[in-house]
């Protein structure tokens, strides 16, 4: 079994409020930044349709897109939320970096997928497959496909900011965890490195 005891402070949370406040200042900028670029992604493809002599296509007809719009709206709302939270000059409890750790993993992999199911039908869209007798769309409707791209890039840069968010978040929990202890010849023996 492993040994899970937080590390103690002289000072509940002194640390975390006076000596980590450039750290919360970089995280704060940082989901914000999510907030900007999801609201853009998602305006682009809200606004993504075309309609010429060969009929109209629209983001509302392809579920991938339905799906990208949707995890983008809930992207930057909880960007907005956890920035609010961030910001604030409070001690770090292990509910909340536990809280902070779960959501970050969760909305990291939900915009992920979402992009990169859109990055399939985009793909499927300028390409086309020859064995379903699915022809190339983007021939036809180029405009469509070409906001739909840049709305799906943004989408990848939004996984970029969350992955560097995982791996804050993730700092933040497991740092509040001491090293496990070295058994010597008493069951599990764990080497000691030596600087």
């Amino acid at each position: 079994m492993g040994d899970k005891r937080m590390k103690e402070s002289p000072i509940a949370g002194e640390d975390e409020i006076n000596g980590s406040t450039g750290l919360r200042t970089a995280e704060t900028l940082l989901r914000l930044l999510p907030v900007a670029l999801c609201v853009v992604a998602l305006v682009i493809m809200l606004k993504d349709s075309q309609t010429n002599d060969f009929g109209s296509l629209s983001y509302s007809d392809l579920g991938a897109f339905r799906y990208l719009v949707h995890a983008s709206g809930i992207c930057a709302g909880y960007s907005l939320l956890s920035a609010v939270f961030a910001a604030l000059p409070r001690p770090s409890t292990m509910s909340r970096a536990w809280t902070f750790f779960l959501l970050d993993q969760l909305l990291t992999y939900l915009i992920l997928v979402a992009g990169a199911i859109s990055t399939e039908v985009v793909y499927l869209a300028y390409k086309g497959d020859a064995s379903i007798t699915w022809s190339q769309t983007c021939g036809s409707f180029g405009g469509f496909c070409r906001k739909a791209t840049a709305s799906i890039a943004i989408t990848f840069i939004v996984t970029l900011c969350y992955v560097v968010l995982s791996l804050i978040s993730s700092y933040r929990l497991f740092s509040k965890y001491d090293a496990p202890i070295a058994y010597n010849n008493k069951g599990i023996e764990i080497a000691a490195f030596q600087t």
